[in-house]
């Protein structure tokens, strides 16, 4: 039977993939790759130049270029399969309406825990009160650095969101990275199955299946060099970064991070709570998904290792897992949604802009509809904040002082974003019956 040969190739791929040492080897990977990338950073005082640092970090960072390649290369196909087979196998409109209209709830509620954790901590702290004015000076000089804004969900009309939800073109869609327009039409093609003869959809379905089986084995092949990729990635990123980087604006970079861990143990509570699921059970069996977000950076190219962890050590349904994780990788941006709130508030108190309360409850509305249909990828959270400073009075250009940082912010902000992904489908799996 197809559905039994396509489960018995998922799961010898996903066995691989998540291997009990496989998680060893890569935090080996991510130790040895920080110590080679200070050895060989310019900034660090090793003996070398920028331009033999970043000869040999180029070397260095292949394996992780070929690894994110590979990832990226299946992302997409592997989205829409699962979706499809996940609302086909479900067999019911209710089960889509129930999971669909949950889920959406439940991000959004994470979404604006998350973003008041950031305002909060920011507020207390005030990181921005004391940062050196010949800083702020020097990051101005440089704002050419500072990356253009683009149109994105804050500056597009209610009728213009709505209509850009609708994928009129999956190759577009693809091509701009476009993960919500991907999803929806997936889920739109899934729902349209459940209304037709088994017959007529039997060939879409295998087809799908097929997909599934031939991306989780070229996604099996990336794992294998995963603690290699891990490795390179991280000498490249600690040979740019260095410590200058982050000792300029260090009370900003703990506001985030402190943030973020305090959004993790809120996870673990509501996996807890909600899921049934204790925190250390939770921990193990998503370490691997963890690594990966914070090596790559990118929900999108974790996401094959998080329905991977989710149906083969939370034991989540795959109907769950399937149509869960994807949807969260396009729209539940926890960890993106934090770093933005914390990185707008610190800027404001850089440039001596009093946010009232209004404009504290508008900035974390602003926020939560950034969040939502900003591209799983790396670095495009800095993107969208230009835009939600335009809207509270910040020079976009104050994005300068925090670019040297936000390459390591992002990381961290994708491992939440991950968690906050499997935590839903622990939710749900509970919810759901």
């Amino acid at each position: 039977m197809p559905a039994s040969n396509r489960e018995k190739a998922i799961k010898t791929t996903n066995q691989a993939i998540i291997h009990d040492k496989l998680w060893l080897k890569i935090l080996i990977g991510l130790a040895l790759g920080i110590a080679i990338g200070f050895w060989l950073s310019p900034l660090a005082g090793g003996g070398f130049t920028e331009a033999q640092a970043a000869k040999y970090g180029e070397w260095i960072g292949l394996p992780g270029v070929i690894f994110l390649g590979l990832l990226q290369m299946v992302v997409v196909p592997l989205i829409i399969c699962s979706i499809i087979t996940g609302i086909a196998d479900s067999g019911s409109m209710d089960f889509v309406k129930r999971i669909g209209g949950r889920a959406i709830l439940y991000f959004v509620g994470t979404t604006c825990i998350a973003i008041t954790i950031g305002m909060l901590l920011t507020n207390w702290l005030q990181p921005g009160a004391n940062v050196d004015p010949a800083l702020i000076e020097n990051a101005m000089g440089g704002a050419n650095t500072a990356p253009e804004p683009v149109q994105t969900l804050e500056n597009l009309t209610i009728p213009q969101r709505i209509a850009n939800m609708i994928p009129t073109n999956f190759t577009k869609a693809q091509f701009e990275k476009d993960m919500l327009q991907i999803v929806i039409g997936s889920i739109l093609v899934g729902l349209a199955m459940l209304g037709l003869s088994k017959s007529s959809v039997a060939p879409l379905i295998n087809l799908c299946k097929s997909g599934q089986i031939v991306t989780m084995r070229i996604i099996g092949w990336a794992m294998q060099i995963a603690p290699y990729a891990v490795f390179g990635l991280m000498a490249q990123i600690v040979i740019q970064l260095g410590f200058e980087a982050i000792t300029s604006v260090g009370l900003y970079v703990v506001c985030v991070l402190g943030g973020l861990l305090a959004m993790g143990i809120a996870y673990l509570l509501i996996a807890s709570i909600f899921g049934g699921t204790s925190p250390l059970t939770f921990l193990r069996g998503i370490r691997e998904a963890q690594i990966i977000a914070f090596s790559t950076s990118s929900s999108a190219a974790t996401m094959p290792v998080s329905i991977a962890v989710a149906e083969e050590k939370l034991k989540i349904r795959p109907e769950i897992a399937r149509f869960t994780i994807p949807l969260g990788a396009t729209i539940n941006m926890d960890g993106t949604a934090l770093y933005q709130a914390v990185a707008a508030i610190f800027l404001t108190q850089v440039f001596n802009v009093d946010l009232s309360l209004n404009e504290m409850v508008l900035l974390l509305i602003t926020t939560v509809g950034a969040s939502i249909g900003t591209p799983a990828m790396p670095g495009v959270g800095i993107v969208v904040l230009a835009t939600i400073l335009m809207g509270i009075g910040v020079p976009p250009e104050g994005i300068a002082l925090i670019l040297g940082v936000d390459r390591l912010l992002d990381m961290c902000r994708t491992t939440i974003n991950v968690t906050g992904d499997l935590t839903a489908t622990t939710v749900m799996q509970k919810w759901i019956k």
